[in-house]
């Protein structure tokens, strides 16, 4: 029977030292590595009987900031992660400067913004800086999916918030690409979606 592979490129942003390439190297290897460092990796999930989808997961340098971020990194990108540490507040409010660079550089083929979701990570740890409340509010008012609680180190939310956000980028991608939704795969129309079909 035949398989479709689909390719999804997620960003991951934030803060320096907010827990993202952890976050990546726990998703992808199901290990928590403190000192893991990489641009991109990829996690092949079997979606159904009849799809796979291959997640290419680009971890943005927080030392970068979003001042320099090329627009390259964000070319092709369907989804995005913007994570931070409840226990930093200044991680909390420059998720709007990550929220804006998005806005600015990131874009569905037909002009709308990519679905991003909010990770508050290090939720393990007793003292929080940001009230859920704050962070609540900031979700529904930057126009994110929602807000998750996350912790690498104890495994928490981790592949649930990447499921549930994979879930949102692709039924929009499959939803856009309807009329086209076979790419030639010598010459792809765009980078959004690349479809394979194989035995």
């Amino acid at each position: 029977h035949h398989c479709q592979e689909y390719l999804l490129k997620i960003l991951i942003v934030g803060d320096g030292n907010v827990g993202k390439s952890s976050f990546v190297h726990r998703y992808v290897s199901g290990q928590f590595n403190k000192s893991y460092k990489m641009d991109f990796s990829i996690k092949m999930l079997h979606w159904s009987d009849r799809e796979k989808v291959n997640v290419q997961l680009w971890d943005i340098a927080g030392q970068e900031r979003f001042i320099s971020m090329t627009r390259l990194y964000y070319k092709g990108a369907v989804g995005c992660v913007v994570m931070f540490d409840v226990t930093n507040s200044s991680s909390f409010l420059n998720c709007r400067l990550w929220k804006q660079d998005l806005d600015n550089k990131a874009m569905l083929p037909n002009g709308g913004s990519i679905p991003r979701i909010l990770l508050a990570n290090k939720c393990d740890l007793s003292r929080w800086d940001v009230s859920a409340e704050s962070i609540e509010k900031f979700c529904r008012a930057n126009g994110f999916i929602t807000w998750m609680e996350t912790s690498v180190k104890d495994n928490k939310n981790i592949a649930e918030a990447m499921r549930y956000h994979i879930a949102v980028a692709f039924c929009m991608l499959v939803s856009l690409n309807r009329p086209q939704l076979v790419v030639n795969a010598d010459k792809p129309k765009h980078p959004f979606l690349i479809k394979i079909h194989f035995t």
